[in-house]
């Protein structure tokens, strides 16, 4: 099963050019850094005027680059060109665009660009005229069919109070790019929901019967998923940023909203994922007003919230894999493999919600994985980013077995 980061020792050079967003490479080079990447800086002359080549020095794995001439090796461009794993150009302006497309060598950075045989992330930044200019959209099409992959650029303020398209997109959406090109896309062509978070079933106005799930694991696998390729549909009851690559249908607060929710996309999904901590119980009848501590200590009755995975499970279309969970606090792989049988799912992730490092709200976890008519899969305490690669790991190959894949 994956452990390791899927940047990890992954060499990356990041290719700064001469815009005002140049600030924004300095988190992306960060996150890279942090992510267990090897990145090597790249600045332009222009890149130099907008932010300082010590910044990235400290923060990357090696010094800055800028030069042709005057750097230890003879030609940088080569050794960084045939050493890359991927090259990342952010912010990229106009002229380091139109100079890639034309295929001119005017320094370190383009240089480098013509020298590489790895995988090309260009993202975009420039004033609105700029960007809508067909000269700029020729040259980005050259690139597309080329195979350069392109970050869209988004909508917002830009330089000088101007507001429009053209903003370079967040770090977090150019990492996410990055890394989704370092990934196998063995789920591409696959469409995945996944639901995260916890039910709130009110009592009244005010006060609700809920669970500790803050979502944390439901988003690991959201954003796992997209990074391998699929197009993933998250339901989650929390508020979080969604994922990049990710997007969301409806908004789920009760049980009963997640499951009508889940029940209208499930179908049209090779694979449904309930990491959601769904309620097991509700009052059976909240009271309309708030209930006041001067007319004495409550009575509430509960009933029983309609079992989402098993009617899922009835009701699920042909090769469509169907991944449940089960947070135990006791006799965890029992009451997980119970669970398998009594739901009919194909999988379920049991971990032991009791532990203060795999369960609610702590970004660890631990599990075994019970997959049906198969072995289980131990996986040891992690991320949970990287417990939703195993559990993905698991669902690729129950689909390459039915022949889904």
């Amino acid at each position: 099963m994956s452990g390791a980061s899927t940047f990890e020792g992954r060499r990356i050079v990041l290719i700064v050019s001469g815009g005002i967003a140049a600030y924004k490479a300095i988190e992306v080079c960060r996150r890279l850094v942090d992510a267990g990447a090897h990145v090597s800086p790249v600045m332009t002359t222009g890149a130099t005027r907008f932010v300082g080549e010590a910044t990235f020095s400290a923060l990357a794995s090696e010094p800055v680059q800028r030069s042709l001439w005057d750097e230890a090796s003879p030609i940088p461009h080569t050794r960084l060109g045939q050493g890359a794993d991927l090259v990342i150009v952010a912010p990229a302006t106009a002229r380091i665009i139109g100079s890639y497309a034309a295929g001119i060598s005017d320094g370190l950075a383009t240089a480098t660009l013509l020298a590489t045989r790895a995988p090309v992330l260009v993202c975009p930044a420039m004033h609105t005229e700029m960007w809508e200019h067909p000269a700029v959209q020729d040259n980005l099409a050259t690139l597309r069919r080329r195979g350069v992959s392109l970050v869209e650029p988004g909508e917002g303020r830009l330089a000088g109070g101007d507001v429009g398209a053209g903003r370079l997109a967040d770090p977090e959406v150019i990492v996410a790019a990055a890394e989704r090109l370092l990934t196998h896309q063995d789920l591409a062509g696959t469409r995945v929901l996944v639901t995260a978070g916890g039910t709130s079933e009110p009592i009244d106005p005010v006060r609700v019967i809920t669970n500790r799930s803050t979502g944390r694991q439901g988003y690991a696998l959201a954003a796992e998923a997209a990074a391998r390729g699929a197009e993933v549909v998250l339901v989650t009851t929390v508020s979080d940023p969604v994922p990049p690559g990710v997007s969301t249908v409806g908004c789920a607060t009760t049980a009963a909203e997640l499951r009508d929710t889940v029940v209208a996309h499930a179908d049209t999904c090779d694979v449904v994922i309930m990491a959601a901590a769904v309620a097991d119980f509700r009052p059976s009848a909240p009271s309309v007003p708030k209930m006041k501590k001067r007319d004495g200590l409550p009575i509430i009755e509960l009933e029983a919230t309609t079992d989402v995975l098993s009617e899922l499970v009835q009701r699920r279309a042909l090769g469509q894999v169907i991944v449940g969970f089960a947070a135990e606090t006791n006799d965890v792989v029992a009451n997980a493999r119970e669970k398998l049988l009594a739901k009919g799912a194909d999988v379920i992730v049991a971990n032991d919600v009791s532990r203060s490092d795999t369960g609610f709200g702590v970004p660890t976890n631990a599990a075994t994985i019970l997959v049906a008519g198969s072995d289980d899969v131990n996986v040891p305490l992690c991320s949970k980013r990287d417990l939703a690669r195993s559990i993905l790991d698991v669902v690729v190959s129950l689909r390459a077995g039915s022949g889904s894949a």
